[in-house]
């Protein structure tokens, strides 16, 4: 068994290694491009490493003990076959699967196995060479790896009292090569990517193990119809553009929710666009929303800006969080886009959005940027470049467990907001500091007793997000740049209540170039944020959010998903959808956050299963992505005297 393993070993890694190379050099202008062979190489030896030792774990613990049985070293050589011809057969699929998806085998492999006849007769008829190579080549090579893996092959026996300690001495190894790394989550194809062609991130990768990871990740799609119930598909998309104003003919009947966002604002050129989204910074943290006084930085900011005082996240990790703040799109039951497997390429983005006027879109993070698939995602959907802590520019002075503190990650946005030139520029920056295990750098802050707390990392957050703002006004990106500060969600979102509404609470502000300072109650949902902002910077474009631009229409709505609840607030009702059973609606009371029962609004709970269907619908069907360049409008001349605004439909005070 010890011999069969390592010839399967080596024998698979030589095979890999030798297919990967083909393929960078068969596309070498987009490899090379990207940034060269080494990047490819070397992270396709760690994910080869990865997936070889999962597969020879077993037979290597227990080759001490039965290597020498002829039994043992039969099953164990058409184990490696096994293997060896699954390796063999989705590499050589892969230049033609390359061709025709721009991506290495992925869900798609697995998906076409439902429909063998038409699949079959599609390759029958139109790659009948290419069938007839692959065949060849398995043939080939299956024959070589039967030949190299022999049944016959025996290990000398061990004698009884070294067989446990060659079988812990392996463990070890073994284990560190499934993980593929020593940091804090093992290796997933977010850590081997490196460009931003989504095509060449699938390089370092065997096709093999993209395949297990796409069905890995297909069980994480769960479809809301399952949950909460159908829907007629007509009336669904007809209720949620009637919440969204969306109003004219559908400019795509495959696109239902494509429009046309015409911006407020005209600037002189269009203005760029920062957004600081703060790790767990709930409500009931914020002095000026109401919660603990322990945000003096937030609050002098406050008046200085656009105060979304009603904000109201729509879920409670980070990917969710993201997830409305960069794409607008709404919440599931599933995990979020960022981290499904039908969204990682030609899903929408404001990155994407905005690269078709000329924006250079990046994210910073101070932590690692391939946790929760984030580098991974964006580097697939429209942000040119991915900054986490390896990349930093500017040496951090404090690396917690999450990464480098809140005031190293802003020290690197000012570093690169000052080095930016003429052209328009979208950055994403993302904080850390404000999580388990509350790490932050000594005496910055009056700290509270227990020195690790909430309370004291988000004192600290409120100091590093201050300091920066201090310098950002007093530069020359300040006057040209419209900032947005949001959480992805509360610290921890808990109660009895089936929707915890008031743990959906988030600060919101917006503030920068040309934004009014005025303390605003509606309710607000964070998929509206990103139409407010194109509408600030001067965007007018169309997109499939079905958020609201709130500059000229509030829709006075929030959306939350918790768990397998779905929450869908109007004014003060709350309907509540759960699995199999029939909705249910309460009063909020937002003094008290009290939740009281009270008789259904059929209309309310249609338009709420409209929108907890919707997103589920736009992701299986591939909904969602980005309009073609040729429908976005050309940009309008520049203006500073806008059309008055209707009253009843735009916040009174903003005066654009």
């Amino acid at each position: 068994m010890r011999q069969l393993t390592w010839r399967f070993l080596l024998l698979a890694l030589v095979f890999l290694g030798l297919s990967r190379l083909g393929l960078a050099l068969w596309l070498w202008p987009r490899a090379g491009a990207a940034g060269g062979l080494w990047p490819v190489l070397l992270g396709g030896l760690r994910i080869d490493l990865s997936l070889l030792a999962m597969i020879c774990a077993l037979p290597a613990l227990l080759s001490p003990w039965l290597g020498h049985w002829r039994w043992a070293a039969r099953i164990t050589a058409w184990w490696y076959r096994v293997w060896w011809l699954l390796f063999v057969l989705l590499e050589l699929s892969t230049p033609q699967f390359i061709q025709e998806y721009d991506t290495r085998p992925n869900r798609l492999y697995v998906e076409y196995l439902s429909s063998p006849h038409e699949v079959s007769a599609m390759l029958w008829h139109g790659y009948r060479g290419v069938l007839l190579f692959a065949l060849v080549g398995l043939l080939v090579l299956g024959w070589l790896g039967f030949r190299i893996m022999r049944t016959r092959l025996l290990d000398a026996p061990m004698r009884l009292r070294w067989r446990p300690l060659v079988s812990a001495a392996l463990l070890a190894p073994l284990f560190l090569a499934a993980r593929g790394t020593l940091g804090h989550r093992p290796l997933n194809p977010s850590m081997v990517a490196f460009s931003d062609d989504a095509m060449v991130n699938t390089l370092p990768l065997n096709s093999l193990y993209s395949v297990i990871n796409a069905i890995l990740d297909m069980q994480n799609e769960r479809s809301s119809a399952a949950l909460y119930g159908p829907m007629p598909e007509a009336e669904m998309q007809q209720l949620v553009r009637e919440a969204s104003a969306i109003d004219g003919p559908t400019l795509d009947p495959q696109h239902p929710s494509w429009h046309l966002q015409q911006a407020s604002k005209r600037p002189e050129r269009p203005l760029n666009l920062v957004i600081i989204v703060e790790e767990s910074l709930g409500a009931q943290y914020i002095g000026t929303l109401g919660g603990e006084q322990l945000s003096p930085q937030f609050d002098a900011l406050a008046r200085d800006g656009w105060l979304l005082a009603r904000t109201y996240a729509t879920g409670t990790r980070s990917v969710r969080g993201l997830e409305a703040i960069t794409t607008g799109f709404l919440p599931t039951p599933a995990e979020a886009v960022l981290k499904q497997p039908r969204s990682q390429r030609g899903f929408f983005t404001l990155a994407g959005l905005l690269g078709e006027f000329g924006y250079h879109s990046r994210f910073i993070y101070g932590g690692e940027a391939h946790f929760d698939n984030m580098k991974s995602f964006f580097l697939g959907n429209g942000f040119d470049e991915v900054i986490d802590q390896p990349k930093f520019e500017v040496k951090p002075g404090s690396v917690g467990s999450w990464g480098a503190s809140d005031e190293d990650m802003f020290n690197e946005l000012h570093h690169r907001l000052m080095q930016d030139g003429k052209s328009p520029q979208f950055t994403l920056a993302f904080s850390v500091s404000n999580h388990t295990p509350w790490e932050y750098p000594a005496g910055r802050i009056e700290a509270s007793e227990p020195a690790a707390s909430v309370q004291n990392t988000v004192r600290y957050a409120d100091w590093a997000l201050g300091r920066f703002f201090a310098k950002a006004m007093l530069s020359p990106y300040w006057k040209n740049t419209v900032f947005l500060i949001v959480a992805d969600h509360d610290s921890r979102v808990f109660g009895a209540s089936l929707v915890p509404v008031r743990h959906f609470h988030i600060p919101a502000l917006i503030l920068g170039a040309g934004v009014p300072a005025q303390r605003d109650e509606h309710i607000v949902s964070q998929i509206d944020l990103a139409p407010t902002l194109l509408s600030l910077i001067g965007i007018s474009s169309i997109h499939p959010m079905l958020g609201s631009d709130l500059t000229r229409h509030y829709p006075g709505r929030a959306i939350m998903q918790y768990g397998d609840n779905y929450g869908y607030l109007k004014a003060d009702q709350l309907v509540v959808l759960q699995q199999g059973q029939p909705a249910t609606q309460f009063h909020y009371q937002v003094d008290g956050e009290t939740l009281t029962p009270t008789k259904i609004d059929p209309s309310l709970a249609r338009m709420a299963l409209a929108h907890a269907l919707w997103p589920s619908w736009a992701y299986f069907n591939q909904r969602y992505g980005l309009p073609p360049t040729s429908m976005q409008p050309a940009p309008a001349p520049a203006a500073t005297v806008l059309k008055p605004m209707e009253p009843d439909k735009c916040c009174a005070t903003l005066q654009l």
